[in-house]
């Protein structure tokens, strides 16, 4: 990951079944709340110009996703954790993903760069 760059990272769990066009969807929320969120911030303003890049990475279980939640709050950085409204595969309430940042590569790293791609 560079350094500079500005990205958002969406961490998915994969313990829950969910197909793929869930996880399409979910991934979706996250990005979308994570840019509503973020998008009068000069981190918004630099991942728009340079194409809003976005990597997907995987946690196995809700405990691992809460880990990497708590982890980015305690950095600084912008989450937005998605929960299911139950409608179709998972449960209502249930953590599927969340999205972190808009934000340099430097300051994601510490917190996902152990983290494989999805």
């Amino acid at each position: 990951m560079n350094a500079q760059e500005t990205r958002l990272v969406i961490v998915m769990r994969t313990d829950l079944g969910m197909g793929k066009g869930k996880i399409a969807a979910q991934a979706a929320h996250a990005a979308v709340a994570a840019a509503v969120r973020q998008q009068r911030t000069a981190a918004f303003a630099d991942w728009w110009r340079a194409g809003q890049p976005k990597v997907v990475l995987k946690v196995g279980d809700e405990d691992t996703l809460g880990l990497v939640v708590a982890a980015a709050e305690e950095a600084g950085l912008p989450v937005e954790v998605v929960h299911d409204a139950g409608r179709t595969q998972v449960a209502a309430g249930t953590a599927t993903c969340c999205a972190i940042g808009p934000a340099r590569g430097a300051a994601l790293q510490p917190v996902t760069g152990s983290l494989s791609l999805l």
